[in-house]
Formats: structure tokens, sequence, C-alpha cells
């Protein structure tokens, strides 16, 4: 058996992951400055895009220069919002949301991945009318169910997901009620693993086997495109599709 990855080598891995996300979020936190406003206060989806920042241990002096960009204070780089909609195999809706400071190379990219793995770029609102925008707040096994189902419900949440195969919750909100929702719970002592506002479709496509493996592979080979900020599916993917 061949020896793995030296340590050096996954810690290299390690930081360019974690360099890939933090670019991501640099640049959120630039355009939501930029259209919003510089006061995280007045500014719900700079508030949001802080939040991812701190949570993956950005410096509040990373996160304060991007910001100051984005306002004029200090020189910076202007990124496009675009967004591509398509199908991945087996008919599955994917949208790609995506930032960027060179449109012609980022429409390349992503045509290029939905190629690749037998999917199709389609046109604008081709797919977007299958899905709702939604705030998330996930919380892992172990959490008190009745709790918080109470607590969720009292702040203003729209439901409340349990998935018993893993004891997972998901407490779904609107998009403008998901910070106070959130912050409800905190207050309450229930702290989430994650919390997102994102997209979701109604309803899902169920592929496996060969299919599954596919539209996995091209999920990751677009979120992990530099200028993509976030990719949504409606796919229902089996165990084997990891496989």
């Amino acid at each position: 058996m061949g020896r793995g990855p030296s340590i050096e080598a996954r810690k290299n891995a390690v930081d360019a992951r974690r360099g890939k996300i933090f670019t991501k979020i640099i640049r959120e936190i630039s355009v939501a400055a930029r259209s919003g406003g510089g006061d995280p206060h007045g500014n719900p989806r700079l508030r949001v895009a802080i939040d991812k920042g701190l949570a993956v241990n950005m410096t509040k002096d990373v996160i304060e220069r991007a910001v100051k960009k984005a306002t004029g204070e200090l020189e910076g780089v202007e990124y496009e919002e675009i967004r591509y909609e398509g199908y991945a195999p087996g008919g599955v809706a994917v949208i790609v949301d995506c930032l960027t400071d060179n449109r012609v190379r980022t429409v390349a990219e992503v045509r290029h991945a939905f190629s690749k793995f037998g999917g199709n770029l389609g046109t604008e609102g081709s797919v977007a009318f299958m899905f709702h925008k939604r705030g998330v707040i996930w919380f892992g096994e172990g959490v008190d169910e009745d709790r918080l189902t109470e607590a969720a419900i009292e702040a203003g949440a729209d439901d409340v997901i349990v998935y018993p195969e893993d004891g997972s919750i998901d407490v779904i909100t609107s998009p403008e009620s998901f910070l106070d929702v959130k912050a409800a719970l905190e207050a309450a002592g229930l702290v989430p693993g994650e919390a997102e506002v994102t997209f979701r479709a109604d309803n899902n496509v169920t592929v496996d086997g060969d299919t599954g493996r596919q539209v996995v592979k091209l999920l990751a080979w677009l979120e992990d495109l530099d200028d993509v900020q976030s990719v949504y599916s409606n796919a229902e993917l089996g165990e084997d599709a990891y496989a």
C-alpha cells in the first residue's frame, strides 16, 4: 500500500481550501457593502456576510479592509454579480451565483463545467422558478427538539424540519426574518452549527448510480471555481452517488 500525502501536502491543501473560502467571503462582503453601505446594522446582507467571515475565523481587520475597499475608503476591485442556470445529468436543476471582475472568463469556466459532466447551461429563468429564497438555521444532533421548536416558532420561524436519520434539525425562515430568528435562538442558548440565507427547491429530483456521481462531480467542480460564490440544486442524492 502506498503512503498517503505528507503532513506538509495535507497542510497545503487545507490552506488552499481556506484561502478559497476567505476569497469568496471577502467578495460577498465587498458587494454587500458597495450595494447597501458599510454599516452592518443597517445592511442585513453585509451583516450575514460578516457573520460568515467570523465563523471561519476571519479577522476583524480583514473584514474592515474589505468594507473600506468596497465603500471607496481604500482602493479595491469592483465585482459584478452574475447568475447562471442550467441542468445537470438526470434533469437536476442547478443555479450558480458568481461574483466576478471578468464576465467572459466566468461564463467560459461555468459552461465548461456543465459540458464536462454531461449537463447543459440554460438561459436566464430556465430553472430559477423552481427555487425560493429561504433562511436556514441548522442544528446538529443532540439539541432539545421540543425546546428548539418552541423557541423557533415564538421567534417567527416558518417551519422546523427534523431529520430522523441523523437527528439534525433545520429551522426555516423568510429571508427578512432570518437575522431576528437566529439572534433569538442564540439568546436562548441555542447556537446553530450553520446558518445562511439560501435557495431551496420546491421539489427535488432523485438521482443515484452513475448519474448521481456525475451530478456530484459537476456540483463540486462548480463550487471550486474562484468566481463561484454559491451553487444550488434540486438533487436528492443517494449514498452511492458519493462512491
